[in-house]
């Protein structure tokens, strides 16, 4: 992830020119996460998929996720490395028990 974060700086202040604001980079997280739900809804979940929707790339809509969040992340001063530790530890800790003793995922 700090590769990644540094990868990203790197090309903004070189092709992007600046960092949007955070709102409008919030606003365009918001677009790109309803991009992925839309290709989602419509090839996996129940909706039909729209002869426009077919030719859309899945992981080009995620990448597209994973740089405004990390440019998010670069502009509030988050270490995603550490964010993602840190969670990951505060997940294991909480769900010891609770996926293993769930029957509704056996």
């Amino acid at each position: 992830m700090e590769e990644a974060q540094k990868k990203v700086d790197k090309w903004i202040k070189s092709t992007g020119v600046r960092y949007f604001n955070e709102l409008t980079n919030m606003a365009m997280l918001t677009e790109e996460v309803g991009e992925v739900a839309r290709i989602i809804a419509r090839r996996y979940g129940e909706q039909s998929e729209k002869e426009s929707d077919k030719g859309k790339d899945l992981s080009d809509e995620m990448a597209d996720v994973l740089f405004v969040l990390i440019c998010l992340a670069n502009q509030t001063g988050v270490d995603l490395t550490k964010a993602l530790d840190k969670n990951l530890d505060k997940k294991t800790k909480r769900d010891a028990n609770r996926h293993i003793n769930n029957p509704k995922l056996r």
